[in-house]
């Protein structure tokens, strides 16, 4: 498959170059865009062109592409420079500039510069394809702290997610049955699911939906540091106006932190936290 994309981007480099009469940036960097387009669909990402980003200095740069998780964090980036440019001192300005360091491939129609934490570590003719695949494969193996970091996070999770969840429901059925706030706001947000989401949701389907919306949310922001990913629709507003109705400030970080340790044992730490919410006043 990736000796098929390379050799699609030589002959629709050809192509560009026959038809054109020209290697300027902006003609030749199409055929180039296309094969990390279609290398980043068969791992799942998706490719951005004129990428803004702001510099550690808060300057604002555009580079030529990114490619993006899911999740909407980039894996690498891309910037195209002319074949009568000097790539070196084209790559030196860029980075001067601010241009990212960790993953980013510089090309022309020429020669391709792929540096990964603040070192070239692979530079290739374009025609050579076996030195461009490594190159490319190096590229897209590339896994930035943050998404190891949510990897982890997410296999600990699996590890401890039947305790935590059976903590969190015995919270959730405490501060039903003793917080008439939580009630209140229960009733309300169930109106607006029903409305916004299915009418055939019952009160069930909303504690659920509210641990699912608590442990999701500790994941973005504490591992990507971006609170505004989970909170940008109605119904994830209206789901922070139900857990800030019981679970906020120290209660929550003490009672996510303990979850994280192992002592004392998960099956008697749920409890002793219900019993804390039981015993708070809100």
């Amino acid at each position: 498959m990736s000796q098929y994309l390379i050799n699609q981007y030589l002959a629709e480099l050809s192509r560009l170059r026959q038809a054109s009469g020209s290697s300027r940036e902006t003609i030749v960097r199409e055929a180039f865009k296309d094969l990390l387009k279609g290398w980043g669909r068969a791992q799942d990402l998706v490719f951005l062109a004129e990428y803004p980003l702001k510099t550690a200095t808060k300057a604002n740069i555009t580079l030529d592409g990114a490619l993006l998780h899911s999740i909407r964090t980039p894996l690498g980036w891309w910037e195209a420079k002319d074949a009568d440019d000097d790539l070196d001192a084209e790559i030196a300005a860029k980075f001067r500039k601010g241009y990212p360091r960790d993953n980013i491939v510089f090309s022309d129609d020429a020669t391709a510069s792929l540096w990964q934490a603040g070192a070239e570590v692979l530079r290739c003719d374009m025609t050579d394809t076996a030195r461009l695949e490594q190159l490319l494969k190096l590229f897209f193996g590339f896994e930035r702290p943050e998404i190891a970091g949510f990897r982890r996070a997410v296999e600990q999770f699996k590890t401890d997610l039947p305790a935590v969840l059976k903590g969190l429901r015995e919270m959730i059925e405490a501060q039903h049955a003793g917080n008439a706030a939580f009630r209140a706001a229960s009733e309300a947000f169930l109106l607006h699911a029903q409305e916004a989401i299915n009418p055939g949701l019952a009160a069930a389907d909303v504690r659920e939906m509210l641990i699912q919306h608590i442990l999701t949310e500790e994941i973005f922001s504490k591992v990507f540091d971006d609170s505004d990913f989970h909170r940008q629709n109605n119904v994830a507003k209206k789901l922070y106006e139900l857990e800030g109705s019981f679970f906020t400030g120290g209660l929550k970080k003490a009672t996510l932190r303990g979850w994280s340790r192992t002592t004392p044992p998960f099956a008697q730490q749920p409890r002793r936290l219900a019993a804390t919410a039981r015993s708070r006043p809100f």
